[in-house]
């Protein structure tokens, strides 16, 4: 959990919290008076400490509850789900306050006693921020970037979680109070925030929580509910208006900041969900569960039908390269995951030929997986000072000291804007393409998932970037491409570059970024324009007139061009292609070709069979398969597909 959440929640998040807590109180506790006084003649109690448990765990937000929904959801890194996380730490914060409030103003225990239970509770608070919280950080300065905390560290501080549990009860508070603090001010992300969670995980989350909702479960009677008991009908009935209260509230609060009316029905949805309370009488317990149970599964289904973060991606505008004006600026974005995908990154931008005339805007994106933390994190290294609390900032150095220098050595040619997204991997297609429709790029650049050793053996495999590229091919809201980098070409010679040009609107895309690399004098490019044998299909596919007329402009352009040559190549099929390609690795460093997704078109019939990645599509996968004897990179383009 990210403490600095609390400051940086804004007017939005602090107003749609503290109105959806005040305000269902408030409408809660003076109807229940008039509910007990008009429809129950039994005489009933509802002054005591269970009816105020009810009303607060009904009306706060619980954070590790919404964080838990979102994740299932995979919507946590999106703009509604940190609107929620937001919003649901500082409902936390205010519910922990009412109930830190009410024990104060307990009426079965005598001031005095009171006042030296709050007076231990304030001393260990201070302790926790003043002595533990710089404990903490001195522990971090301790261990290395690569290092583990060591045990003896991680040890006392499980021991102090559970110490400080145990004086929550003799406090007469809730368990969880003490250790919520303890954990705001326990430094998040790694090398810290991850160790405790891999430490804890296995027996908190996979041993002790299945324990304490199979006994939550257990305490929930259904025979032994009695809807003519006061308790139980005091309970449903101030469960109800809180929900609707909450809901109703929550929904208009979020209309008055202008969100859209599906966004505000959804954010209204999750901020009235709730976990297991317990401490409250068997029968009012069971109603509580059982309101539980039905408002988790409403909500999950809801919110799914409600919110879907990539149907902003579809629009109305053209964001690819073929459709770019002239020497207009191109706007990149490129995705990092490890420091050695910066190098090849880099060579595939230089393919872009920046000049001051046309300049080249690169954001740069480091990936980083979220661990130790329930937040995700976007930075924006131009714009945030960074705080020795953002401990991921050391991950992303060298990645932005690189692009810096690279930036450096073009002389205002290219602009480089560095970002750091934290994020679960399942989710961080969803940064990838905010970012790329936040700054209208043309294209993504993603690394291959595959990386090769020196002597050509794969040497490993990432099945998360794999996952992500898919995801992104799939949503983006402009043009993708697919780097694969067999080796890194050597800047001191040539650059042997080929473009492989069959037909349809991704190989149009890739010849745009040739004809931009075709400016530079030290690259020498080869545009090969593979065509069937069989010039009756050839003429059937409903692109060949836009192809035809692409090529003869590009050749034109190129006439006087030295470092430029045009070669038509007519094949049977797909075995005779896969020769070709065969010999053409041997003459070139560097191949651009289109992704060509759903097309099997007579060049390349039979190399379906062979296939192995889809996401690179046919000549893509032939050129990067480790059957090849291929050392050099291949980028594969796919035009831009969420268009409305």
């Amino acid at each position: 959990m990210d403490f600095n959440m609390i400051r940086k929640s804004g007017k939005m998040g602090w107003i749609i919290a503290l109105l959806g807590l005040a305000i269902p109180l408030v409408i809660c506790d003076t109807s229940r008076h008039y509910f007990v006084a008009s429809y129950l003649q039994a005489s009933y109690n509802d002054g005591g400490q269970e009816t105020l448990v009810i009303l607060i765990t009904q009306n706060i937000t619980s954070f590790a509850v919404i964080a838990s929904i979102l994740n299932d959801l995979q919507i946590l890194n999106s703009e509604l789900g940190r609107l929620t996380m937001s919003c649901a730490l500082v409902s936390d914060m205010l519910g922990y306050t009412l109930v830190l409030i009410s024990s104060i103003l307990d009426k079965h225990s005598d001031i005095g006693t009171r006042g030296i239970r709050m007076g231990f509770l304030f001393a260990l608070v201070i302790i926790i921020f003043f002595v533990y919280r710089p404990a903490m950080f001195w522990v971090i300065d301790q261990t290395s970037e690569k290092q583990e905390v060591k045990d003896i560290y991680l040890n006392m501080i499980i021991g102090a979680l559970f110490t400080l549990g145990w004086f929550s009860v003799i406090l007469k508070q809730e368990i969880i109070l003490l250790p919520f603090i303890f954990g705001l001010a326990t430094p998040e992300g790694p090398p810290l925030g991850s160790s405790l969670v891999k430490r804890i995980h296995v027996f908190g989350t996979e041993f002790l929580l299945p324990i304490f909702l199979t006994t939550c479960a257990m305490k929930a009677n259904l025979y032994s509910l009695d809807f003519s008991s006061a308790a139980v009908r005091v309970a449903i009935f101030i469960a109800l208006l809180g929900y609707l209260a909450k809901m109703l509230t929550c929904f208009a609060s979020s209309l008055y900041f202008k969100l859209p009316v599906r966004d505000a029905l959804a954010l209204a949805l999750l901020l009235n969900s709730k976990g297991v309370v317990e401490d409250i009488h068997p029968e009012t317990f069971t109603v509580i569960i059982i309101i539980i149970m039905i408002t988790s599964c409403i909500v999950h289904l809801l919110v799914k039908r409600l919110y879907d973060p990539s149907r902003k991606y579809a629009g109305y505008q053209k964001r690819n390269i073929f459709d770019l004006k002239p020497n207009s600026d191109l706007r990149i974005l490129v995705c990092i995951h490890k420091q050695h995908h910066t190098i090849p990154i880099i060579r595939a931008l230089d393919l872009c030929y920046p000049t001051t005339e046309a300049l080249v805007i690169v954001d740069t994106l480091h990936l980083i997986e979220l661990v130790g933390r329930s937040t995700p994190i976007f930075i924006s290294h131009r714009k945030k000072k960074v705080d020795n609390s953002c401990i991921q900032n050391s991950y992303s150095e060298n990645v932005i000291l690189s692009f810096k220098l690279y930036e450096d050595e073009k002389e205002g040619a290219i602009t480089i804007n560095p970002y750091t997204a934290i994020s679960p991997p399942r989710m961080m297609h969803g940064d990838v393409c905010n970012l790329a429709l936040d700054k209208v790029a043309s294209i993504i650049i993603l690394p291959f998932h595959r990386i090769w050793s020196i002597d050509g053996k794969i040497e490993h495999e990432d099945k998360n970037i794999r996952s992500l590229n898919c995801k992104v091919m799939e949503r983006a809201p402009c043009s993708v491409g697919i780097l694969v980098s067999r080796s890194v070409h050597q800047s001191d010679s040539p650059l042997r570059l080929a473009m492989i040009f069959l037909g349809g609107n991704d190989d149009r895309e890739a010849l745009c970024i040739a004809n931009r690399a075709a400016k530079d004098p030290s690259i020498n490019l080869v545009i090969y324009h593979i065509t069937p044998k069989n010039t009756n299909e050839h003429e059937e596919l409903e692109d060949s007139a836009l192809d035809m007329a692409m090529l003869n402009d590009t050749k034109n352009k190129h006439s006087h061009l030295e470092n430029v040559s045009h070669k038509e190549i007519e094949v049977e099929g797909g075995p005779q292609i896969a020769s070709i390609l065969r010999q053409m690795v041997e003459d070139h460093d560097f191949f651009i070709v289109g992704r060509r997704h759903g097309i099997d078109g007579p060049q390349t019939k039979g190399l379906q069979e062979w296939s192995e990645f889809s996401e690179l599509g046919l000549i893509g996968d032939y050129l990067a398969s480790a059957d090849l004897d291929c050392n050099s990179s291949i980028l594969v383009v796919q035009q831009q597909e969420q268009f409305s």
